[in-house]
């Protein structure tokens, strides 16, 4: 390899003369090196790196080159060019002027060697302890979470176009894994049909001659297949990833049922459709999922950033992102916390106060972070909306009487309730149902107050009695002023979302499945991390939030 396999302890002379006269007021890439010097070392990344041989190319400088692409939102190629043109660059990875640098191609391989070790977090940890060592990142203090959606590196198909093009993408892995298996088994005009991808021609308006197409598609998959698992077909045949995928987007998308040796196969209703949180929306990633919310909707990941929010003018350090996870598309928000806070225990970096959207916290939350981990969760949660609490008149929650040591509640009229059942709800988070007997609901006179059920009598589901006590603890304090103000702080992490999107390209991966898409995201925070240490070294103020012209006449008046 053209570079020596060492991080480059110290910029050379020569590099530190041209570029000192070429920036003589300094740039971010430069002041980075002057402040953290060489940053990553090489004995960190050993594990995923041989020995043996000769040297090869810096991993620590590698890491750098990584952040530094997501920090510019380069592509491969941008970077490498870089790394052999750029002065400042050579600067930050101390390298001589006229070293040659590597080819784009060396970027896949270490981000492969990473994923392959389990070494995907170990960039964002070694950075946050560095700085945690400097005073600029610590455990307590106030941080803040939220989340974004993140659209896959595919194309949007509807359903016949994906599993076309998902049959053809099986087929394609086939030919190059098994040639001759497939020469001596395809039918010749399979290349006919699938040959060229499916949004290479116009596919059939009529509906029937669509249901046909489909049926056609099905069949075929079917008949690839019971060949790929035949008795004679060599085993390792199956295990290719792409046979898998074909499988298992044939049991979701098709029944196929043979009666008397006639077969019949047809598309899969739309209730008979499996949950999206494994329903296949992608015939080239399958880890990716279709979501919907408030009205948009996506086929791809979530991102969720956390960050210290302190008033910079009193802790005296800026703001930085500590943890990311990264979740596919479908997973609710408040199912990753324990995660978040599980990512900041190890780092050292709990906060004494977290600041969460209603997405995030639960009554389960509210109760136990505060003693499990020291940390204060402020957070609104949603208020009491079915529809007797919304009625007018109606008979919500509030108005019934629980006595927990009995296991009982009463109703406004004074009726008490037969059955006390505990369980979990949809989320798994422990629930109690309690509901009055038929016989008492059904002679009352202001049954329409109460419920809508004709066979049942009423039904409330409560959470445990610590948990319902928060529950409405904070409901009470986020209707204050006092309350308010101190939640005003997590509006701040939109912005922090708003540099990701802007800065990075975090709005739409870059790379296919879900390990390579949170690699992504690590870097992504690493970024951030570096552009924001740059502005806080030259005294650059956080930006104030732009209120449009519109909005500003409202206030005034």
């Amino acid at each position: 390899m053209s570079m020596q396999a060492d991080s480059g302890a110290d910029v050379p002379a020569g590099t530190r003369e041209v570029a000192q006269a070429a920036f003589p007021k300094g740039c971010l890439v430069m002041r980075i090196r002057d402040a953290l010097g060489p940053l990553f070392s090489d004995e960190e990344f050993r594990e995923a790196f041989g020995v043996r041989g000769r040297p090869g190319i810096s991993p620590g400088r590698l890491a750098l080159v990584s952040i530094l692409q997501f920090a510019e939102n380069l592509t491969d190629r941008q970077a490498a060019h870089a790394v052999r043109a750029r002065i400042d660059v050579k600067y930050l990875l101390g390298l001589e002027l006229t070293d040659p640098g590597f080819d784009h191609t060396v970027l896949t391989g270490f981000r492969d060697r990473l994923l392959a070790h389990g070494l995907e977090g170990r960039i964002l940890d070694l950075l946050l302890e560095r700085l945690a060592d400097m005073g600029l990142v610590a455990a307590g203090g106030r941080q803040r979470t939220d989340s974004t959606h993140v659209l896959a590196a595919v194309r949007t198909l509807n359903r016949l176009e994906f599993v076309g093009e998902r049959l053809r993408a099986a087929l394609e892995a086939l030919a190059a894994a098994a040639p001759d298996w497939m020469r001596a088994w395809m039918a010749p005009d399979w290349q006919d049909r699938y040959g060229t991808r499916v949004d290479a021609y116009r596919l059939p308006t009529d509906e029937q001659e669509r249901r046909e197409l489909a049926q056609q598609i099905a069949t075929d998959g079917y008949r690839l297949l019971e060949a790929a698992f035949a008795p004679t077909t060599p085993a390792w045949l199956r295990q290719v990833p792409a046979v898998g995928v074909l499988r298992t987007v044939w049991v979701q998308q098709f029944t196929r049922t043979v009666t008397e040796g006639a077969e019949e196969v047809a598309w899969r209703g739309k209730d008979d459709l499996p949950p999206s949180r494994v329903l296949i929306a992608s015939p080239y990633d399958p880890d990716a999922r279709y979501a919907k919310k408030r009205g948009s909707a996506w086929v791809g990941y979530k991102i969720h950033l956390s960050e210290s929010c302190d008033d910079v003018t009193e802790a005296r350090r800026p703001h930085l992102i500590t943890h990311v996870v990264t979740t596919d598309a479908t997973v609710n928000d408040a199912m990753v916390v324990d995660a978040v806070h599980g990512g900041l225990a190890d780092r050292k970096l709990l906060p004494a106060e977290h600041l969460l959207d209603a997405g995030y916290t639960s009554a389960e939350l509210l109760v136990t972070a505060p003693v499990a981990l020291g940390v204060s969760v402020v957070g609104p949660v949603r208020s009491n909306n079915t529809p007797q609490s919304v009625k007018k008149g109606g008979f919500g929650k509030a108005a019934f009487t629980i006595n927990w040591q009995a296991r009982q509640a009463t109703c406004p009229t004074g009726a008490t309730s037969r059955y006390w059942t505990q369980g979990v709800d949809s989320t798994g988070r422990e629930a109690i149902r309690i509901r009055f007997a038929t016989t008492t609901c059904a002679p009352c006179p202001v049954r329409d107050q109460c419920t809508r059920s004709i066979q049942y009598g009423r039904q409330l589901t409560v959470r445990p009695q610590d948990q319902d006590a928060m529950l409405e603890r904070v409901r009470a304090e986020q209707a204050t002023d006092e309350w308010k103000d101190r939640y005003a702080a997590r509006a701040g992490v939109e912005g922090t979302i708003h540099q990701a999107v802007t800065t990075t390209g975090a709005r739409r991966t870059r790379y296919v499945g879900l390990a390579k898409t949170h690699l992504a995201h690590v870097l992504t925070a690493a970024a951030i991390n570096l552009i924001r240490l740059d502005a806080w070294w030259n005294d650059t103020p956080l930006a104030r939030t732009r209120t449009s012209r519109l909005a500003a006449l409202a206030l005034a008046a």
